[in-house]
């Protein structure tokens, strides 16, 4: 439904023939976009064996895959087009490359429920069927039966099937963010204090990130005085897209390494981050400003590549989605104070990118006090 959203609107866009309208339908598209993000983690890991935990982390690896498709098309088209055509051209691609990813999706490639997800709503028929759906498509075999799983769990209770009215279910999903379900979240100290701070850094990330990556190609200009040629803007934005690409394969491979983890590679990857968005400013060169793009995009999608993999494996199966949610939309929210900051500093066009370095390194100091390290451990 999400890529199905995000394909409509991102076709829809390019046709827009107001400003208000081109907003509306952006919002309808980021909709789309931002019900995605949190669902394709937490999902992949309730099927990942133990022993390959860290896919998660190459998972990430797709958004800088993604950006840097993105990047290729923006190049073909904005700069070789009249400035009313290109970006309307760009929409329909992108828009379209979502829809025919939602046609596969639908048509092709069938995704089981979570079974732990299904056993903790007391359905371990559908939890069952659901591990024998897995076993047959690997063409293994497996011995789970639910008089076994009964027989561990105990019977689950029998619940009567009955029709609800719109009303009960709209009531059933915000049930989703009651505190029955964001209450398991905080059910020791340990686990309140990671909650709190895993909340705290996709905040703070969900400011710092937009700052210098939603206003890329205007940093990439240059000056006002002097600014670089549309063709070449978008050519180094290309080149660091590519740079961002490597960055969720090294974490992917760190975030096993004794005494580094997960806490370690992401917190390193966050201080650089910061460092180099700080470097940034000290020159207008823009070979210079290219190697410093380059430097953060690539500790960027480290970072976030953990980010991404650590905040589900930390949150207890049951309320996996809640937890995940919850952090995903403290992200957006927050990311909408993005362009209110550039907006209203235009006095120094290097107060956004202050903001956004002093963002990273609180979230580096956020990263440092995490009380649990996930990796090496059985997911709850």
């Amino acid at each position: 439904m999400s890529l199905l959203i995000a394909g409509v609107f991102g076709l829809a866009v390019g046709g827009a023939n107001s400003w208000i309208a081109v907003c509306g339908l952006f919002a309808a598209l980021g909709t789309g976009v931002g019900g995605n993000l949190p669902v394709d983690g937490a999902l992949f890991l309730e099927f990942l064996p133990f022993a390959s935990g860290g896919l998660l982390t190459l998972l990430s690896v797709w958004w800088p895959v993604g950006q840097l498709v993105s990047s290729l098309v923006a190049w073909g088209f904005i700069p070789n087009y009249p400035s009313d055509k290109g970006w309307r051209y760009f929409t329909y691609t992108i828009g379209t490359l979502t829809f025919l990813m939602f046609l596969c999706r639908f048509l092709l490639i069938h995704l089981f429920e979570s079974p732990k997800f299904l056993l903790s709503q007391g359905k371990q028929r559908e939890a069952v069927a659901v591990v024998w759906g897995i076993a047959h498509k690997n063409n293994r075999k497996t011995w789970l039966t639910e008089d076994i799983l009964n027989q561990v769990g105990g019977d689950p209770e029998v619940v009567e099937d009955t029709k609800l009215s719109t009303k009960e279910i709209i009531r059933r999903q915000f049930s989703k963010f009651s505190g029955e379900r964001i209450g398991p979240l905080f059910a020791t100290k340990k686990l309140a204090w990671t909650t709190c701070i895993v909340w705290f850094l996709w905040t703070t990330i969900g400011i710092g990130y937009p700052l210098f990556n939603a206003f890329l190609p205007q940093y990439l200009s240059g000056p006002a005085d002097k600014p670089t040629p549309t063709r070449i803007v978008y050519r180094n934005y290309a080149i660091n897209s590519i740079i961002g690409v490597p960055g969720s394969i090294i974490a992917y491979w760190t975030v096993d390494v004794k005494y580094i983890g997960r806490k370690g590679t992401m917190a390193i990857a966050t201080l650089l981050t910061g460092i180099f968005l700080f470097l940034f400013t000290i020159s207008k060169g823009s070979n210079f400003q290219l190697g410093m793009t380059c430097m953060v995009s690539f500790f960027q999608n480290v970072m976030y590549g953990v980010l991404y993999a650590y905040t589900p494996e930390v949150f207890p199966a049951p309320n996996r989605g809640t937890g995940v949610g919850i952090a995903s939309f403290f992200n957006r929210i927050s990311g909408l104070c993005a362009p209110i900051i550039a907006a209203n500093v235009r006095s120094n066009p290097l107060v956004p990118l202050y903001v956004s370095g002093g963002l990273y390194l609180a979230a580096f100091v956020g990263m440092v006090l995490l009380p649990i390290e996930t990796m090496g451990k059985q997911k709850l």
